[in-house]
């Protein structure tokens, strides 16, 4: 029988005229990996610092097991910042010791590429003090991690790290011992790592066996019958309960909590997106040319960041963009963006960006547009337009929109210098999906925002006609809102991932454990020519095969579509199947073939 580590007992605490706990009991045991959603506000951050002891309960009390050994990663650090990063993390260990533990080489490769400390200025030797919030968190987090622990107490850990360090973070955990609670926004985090969720709501705690997807199919059923919650907030559960059950690209495992009960919940539930009526919307809206690179290169000072690339975003196209940090994403949206501001005026450091005339292009960049603090919620969105038209006939008033973002009536009203970080990052994609754009940019758009809300983002965009790039580290996000995968890993070249981030991941894998080869004796110059010209010749072939995949999947909706409607006739559904049974295997001979260029592009 697992051992009890924390006890919770009818715990309360209040904030000014707000009861954020209210007589909560609940416990952690041996083994224990829960996670812990809810809306920003609720009291999350709250609960879990009661449970490490940092905050007093105002009534009730926590009681820990005797010499229980506790790690915490809060939302701000304590290090010190005239030491090195090697006396916080490693100590006085000499460094044969350190070395020689398969634990901390382990986490200080996963948590920062290397032994070596690749990106930090004197590797292990570097002063914290100067380092970036980002770069102190992942310290801290190492210095938690490589200690050894009963309870592991994480506030948001995955903020600051990219998809390979969250993959790393997630297999890590797994294989830990100790018992864990964790909050973070990141789903594919919550499904992967913890075995039960906990749901602070209005001042309570609601627990549930499973992951995360598990928690998104008891939640879906208990709201449908216990019919407490709104109408739109019982769609949106049932919509993103749809999608976790026909599985998201990267779904490691169906989830396991009452399969047919939740087969039955989402029984009329339509797929999440109409991609072929989306496609059609976004032609008409945008034209033929959105984007197109013409041989280009994008520098950052003397770094070269992509050179020779030769690429289109078309109409329509829902990209998803992943890489290791100083890869180039955000270099490469700005130089995009610099491109449609100036109407094409404004040119990258070589090559050619061809901007299509119709584009209106929104960027939510990583940094928050500052709003004169005294301007009400509702007026900054007014200033862009009152009312904003969501294709197919459908519109919102600001109003409604703002509610839509979980800014209620009340909260309409409140001056932006009282927002929190989090609210402030909502009222800014509010502000420029208000302007009616029909190209979006998303720079992190997930950062500081709770998954209630990333929910409703999803929904909306589920709708929105247009192009769209999105570059986050939340995988979750990227799968649900993005139709392909491309990425930057650090060569100078972007490359489509037919099989989206697991292939990201591999390729990585493949990158370190592959020890960069002795400089060769430089070749002939024929031979020079004759690869810069496979080169050329495989990139034009690239592009051909990924016209063909995109014709491909918007056969594959329209027969999807067709068997949906003629679904009693059943010698035509057998038909529609055999062609569909075709066409993935025409996908599949066209994406093996768009991995062999690839090496030779």
């Amino acid at each position: 029988m697992a051992v009890n580590l924390v006890n919770v007992e009818a715990v309360s605490k209040v904030y000014g005229t707000r009861a954020l706990l209210d007589g909560v009991s609940l416990g952690v045991s041996e083994g224990d990996r829960i996670g812990v959603v809810g809306r920003n506000g609720d009291g999350k951050t709250t609960l879990i610092r009661m449970i490490a002891k940092l905050e007093e309960a105002d009534t009730g009390r926590v009681t820990h097991s005797g010499g229980l050994r506790t790690g915490v990663l809060t939302q701000h650090d304590s290090l010190d910042p005239a030491a090195t990063v090697r006396h916080e993390v490693i100590g006085d260990l000499a460094d044969h010791e350190w070395a020689g533990s398969a634990k901390i080489r382990d986490v200080l490769t996963g948590l920062f590429g290397g032994l070596d400390l690749p990106g930090f200025p004197q590797g292990l030797d570097t002063v914290i003090g100067p380092l970036s919030g980002g770069e102190r968190r992942r310290i801290a987090l190492a210095k938690l991690l490589i200690a050894e622990q009963d309870l592991i107490v994480l506030d948001e850990p995955t903020n600051h790290l990219d998809v390979e360090g969250i993959a790393w973070l997630a297999r890590h955990l797994q294989e830990r011992r100790s018992a864990l609670v964790c909050v973070t926004h990141d789903r594919w985090f919550l499904d992967q790592v913890c075995t039960r969720m906990w749901d602070v709501q209005r001042g309570a705690v609601h627990e549930y066996e499973g992951g995360y997807s598990d928690y998104v199919f008891a939640r879906a059923e208990r709201e449908r019958i216990a019919a407490t919650e709104e109408v739109k907030r019982q769609n949106l559960m049932r919509k993103e309960l749809a999608w976790l059950r026909r599985g998201a690209p990267a779904r490691t495992s169906k989830p396991r909590y009452r399969i047919e009960a939740a087969n039955e919940l989402i029984a009329d539930v339509p797929p999440p997106r109409d991609t072929s009526e989306l496609m059609k919307f976004a032609n008409a809206r945008l034209g033929r040319t959105v984007f197109d690179l013409e041989d280009v290169t994008v520098t950052a000072g003397p770094k070269v960041l992509l050179k020779h690339l030769t690429w289109q975003l078309g109409p329509g196209d829902r990209i998803g963009l992943v890489g290791v940090n100083g890869a180039g994403k955000t270099s490469l949206l700005r130089a995009l963006a610099d491109a449609a501001t100036t109407r094409g005026e404004k040119q990258p450091e070589g090559g050619r960006i061809v901007v299509g005339k119709t584009v209106r292009l929104a960027y939510l960049s990583q940094d928050v547009a500052e709003l004169p603090a005294t301007l009400r919620v509702l007026e900054a969105v007014q200033q862009v337009r009152d009312r904003v038209d969501l294709g197919k006939g459908r519109e919102m008033t600001a109003g409604q929109l703002c509610e839509q973002f979980g800014f209620t009536k009340e909260k309409q009203w409140t001056p932006v210098g009282d927002l929190s970080g989090g609210e402030r990052r909502r009222l800014q994609l509010l502000r420029l999906l208000m302007d009616e754009p029909n190209v979006l940019f998303l720079d992190e758009p997930t950062n500081d925002l709770d998954i209630e809300t990333l929910t409703q983002l999803e929904d909306l965009l589920d709708g929105w006609p247009g192009s769209m790039v999105v570059i986050s580290h939340d995988r979750f996000f990227i799968e649900r809102t993005t139709d392909k995968t491309y990425a930057l890993l650090g060569d100078a070249t972007l490359r489509m991932l037919p099989r989206g981030i697991d292939e990201y991941l591999e390729r990585r894998r493949r990158m370190i454990e592959t020890a960069a080869p002795a400089p060769a004796a430089a070749a002939p110059a024929a031979a020079r020519e004759k690869s810069a010209g496979d080169a050329r010749a495989a990139k034009k072939e690239l592009q051909k095969i990924e016209r063909q995949l995109d014709k491909v999947s918007e056969k594959e909706a329209r027969l999807h579509t067709q068997i949906a409607d003629d679904a009693t006739d059943f010698e035509k559904v057998a038909k529609l199947d055999a062609e569909l049974r075709e066409l993935a295997s025409q996908r599949e001979d066209l994406e093996t073939r768009w991995l062999e260029l690839a090496e030779d592009a």
